[in-house]
């Protein structure tokens, strides 16, 4: 009985470990113990939830630079919040270069872009300066922010922000909430978004 328990032990921890690896590579992995991961890509159009409506979380994080960003800041402008699990992993390296390629658009249309990982600002800066990125990356090493957004996911050394964006009205209000995400097309679909909410006002 106790070298079953351990077998299952040993199952349940390899599944987790694996889970977390494929999450970070911009993967999923659906299985009946994990029934909480899904593969179903969200459109923006039902891209909703509780969050849709309500005022966006205030929070206060350094970037790859040391520089410290608040909510507050950013006041009066567009903001897309978009949390990744790990520098340097392919599936948040393809998000961070696509959101790279559009950024300037998206500065047409009066947005700023911020990444959040768990990662250390030097870890930040290292993937920053790698990519030539143009916007910050938050270190959330404390998992407060990811906490506060609810997409921390994991336990311990494992913990890692799950793959969600947050888009924030000037007034500070979350207009959409992307629950899971394509990273090679999810910058584009955010810009256009943002161009049809812009449009309407």
């Amino acid at each position: 009985m106790e070298r079953y328990i351990l077998s299952s032990v040993r199952y349940r921890m390899t599944v987790g470990l694996i889970k977390a690896v494929l999450m970070i590579g911009g993967l999923s992995l659906t299985m009946p113990a994990l029934a909480e991961t899904t593969t179903t890509l969200v459109p923006s159009s039902t891209a909703n939830g509780e969050w849709v409506g309500q005022p966006a979380t205030d929070f206060r994080l350094q970037d790859q630079e040391g520089n410290w960003h608040s909510l507050k800041d950013y006041q009066g402008k567009w903001l897309v919040l978009y949390f990744y699990p790990l520098d340097d992993s392919p599936g948040c390296t393809e998000e961070a270069r696509q959101f790279k390629i559009l950024y300037p658009e998206f500065q047409v249309y009066k947005t700023e872009v911020l990444g959040i990982s768990l990662n250390s600002i030097s870890s930040h800066q290292s993937f920053a300066h790698d990519l030539g990125l143009p916007f910050p990356l938050l270190a959330d090493t404390e998992h407060q922010m990811a906490h506060d957004y609810h997409v921390l996911r994991g336990i311990g050394f494992l913990s890692y922000a799950h793959r969600e964006t947050f888009l924030i009205d000037p007034k500070g209000t979350i207009v959409y909430h992307y629950k899971s995400v394509d990273t090679q097309s999810h910058a584009e679909q955010v810009l256009k978004d943002i161009e049809q909410l812009q449009a309407v006002k």
